[in-house]
């Protein structure tokens, strides 16, 4: 008899087309086809599923969360949406949503509704169940709303809202086509849910770029599930992941501009007598992060024979000298060319590695007493219980180098800016 779990983990799912990278950041954008969780059906017009729906308002011109004036007085403003629509995007007569292209009005809609899902099925993978809503008290579903007047994509209680910008030669550019903005937002309603919302002003100024840089993670390792993202990345690198590539950049919004990077140099001494921007504050955690993912990725090119020990060692000896692009690019173009399929393979284990540790590590954490000294515990706990200590010394090693252990970032210095999430509708709670 056939297991029913193995026949369920083969079934098929609905189909949508993504953009895996910014559509703006080339003429040629490409599109990947994807599956999602939810079995053809299970989609209705909206797209509209179990866990989320999306909403194209006709005439909405004030985002979720905003304090507006109520029956009962002020209040937040909040889903769902009671007004009209624009004529919503359709399933085919297979349930799918392929057939949706970026020329057709309804192609927003479905990619924002594809990308959030994407991302989500992502990280239930390596959490190993379903991820409930941190607003489950209020919904059973998350709103997915495009509201174009919105210079900004949030999540909020209840909300996902995308808007867009024209900050680049007056061209409107919708978050909701920019997978990694979406992935971003999903990426905090998942630490909300497993590490939870703050509820004093007592949290550590660490949580608040703990979550900034745990988004990025959620972002970085879902973009590297796309076939192309892969392949483009290691046919420019050949697999140097230190050089400038699309892995380590975010939110791309043009061929030359990025919000932030995952390779940085920063460090949590940079921030020991305080911090001003959550964004800022994450970089040193995030450059520790992608550090222990290129890590990985070496120790998984050494157990396969891709490239030496006396290789790896060099790379380490070079990270920060003005000589490791010269010298290591070489090597690594010899050894990709090789076996550029072995390549692929070892970036795809370190990445389930790395993600199935920090969905474990997250696990872990509460929001009242995060440090990312207590992120580095966390991680050490799961590398025990799972290789034994496997790599200890990776993570330990790039933590310290980030002085992560070492120091504590130092207060806020003066008010929450309007970027902030510490003070925002991300983390606003209606009353119960």
């Amino acid at each position: 008899m056939d297991d029913p779990n193995e026949a369920a983990e083969e079934a098929p799912g609905t189909r949508f087309l993504l953009f895996p990278q910014s559509p703006f950041r080339t003429e040629d954008p490409v599109l990947e086809l994807v599956e999602i969780s939810a079995p053809p059906g299970t989609i209705g017009p909206g797209p509209s599923g179990p866990r989320m729906y999306t909403v194209n308002a006709l005439g909405k011109v004030i985002p979720y969360g905003a304090i507006v004036q109520g029956p009962a007085g002020p209040g937040m403003y909040l889903p769902p949406w009671q007004g009209e629509l624009h004529a919503p995007p359709e399933p085919d007569d297979d349930g799918h949503f392929l057939h949706i292209r970026p020329f057709d009005p309804g192609f927003e809609a479905a990619h924002l509704f594809a990308a959030a899902h994407f991302t989500l099925d992502v990280w239930e993978a390596y959490f190993g169940h379903e991820i409930p809503w941190h607003f489950a008290r209020d919904y059973d579903r998350l709103e997915l709303s495009l509201l174009p007047s919105l210079d900004n994509a949030h999540i909020g209680w209840g909300f996902l809202e995308t808007g867009g910008t024209s900050e680049h030669g007056g061209e409107y550019r919708a978050y909701s086509l920019n997978f990694d903005v979406v992935a971003h937002e999903i990426g905090h309603a998942i630490i909300y849910s497993v590490a939870g919302m703050p509820v004093s002003d007592e949290v550590p100024g660490e949580y608040y770029g703990f979550h900034e840089s745990a988004a990025d993670m959620v972002a970085l390792i879902a973009s590297l599930h796309f076939g192309s993202v892969v392949e483009e990345l290691l046919e420019n690198t050949k697999g140097n992941l230190y050089t400038f590539n699309q892995l380590n950049r975010f939110a791309e919004l043009a061929g030359n501009a990025q919000i932030r990077m995952a390779a940085n140099t920063r460090t949590l001494q940079d921030f020991a007598r305080g911090w001003s921007s959550e964004h800022a504050l994450s970089e040193p955690l995030t450059g520790a992060m992608f550090d222990i993912l290129v890590d990985i990725f070496h120790e998984r090119l050494l157990v396969h024979d891709l490239i030496t020990p006396e290789m790896e060692d060099l790379s380490d000896q070079l990270e920060e000298s003005p000589y490791y692009g010269e010298v290591m690019q070489a090597l690594f173009d010899t050894r990709y060319d090789a076996d550029p399929e072995g390549f692929r393979v070892a970036l795809l284990e370190a990445r389930d590695i790395l993600g199935s540790y920090l969905a474990a590590a997250w696990s872990m954490l509460d929001a009242e007493t995060l440090t990312y000294a207590a992120v580095e515990q966390a991680l050490l706990l799961v590398d025990r219980k799972s290789t034994g200590g496997a790599f200890h010394s990776i993570i330990e090693g790039n933590f310290r180098m980030r002085g992560i252990g070492l120091v504590q970032a130092g207060p806020r210095l003066g008010d929450a800016g309007e970027d902030s999430h510490a003070h925002s509708v991300r983390t606003r709670v209606p009353d119960g």
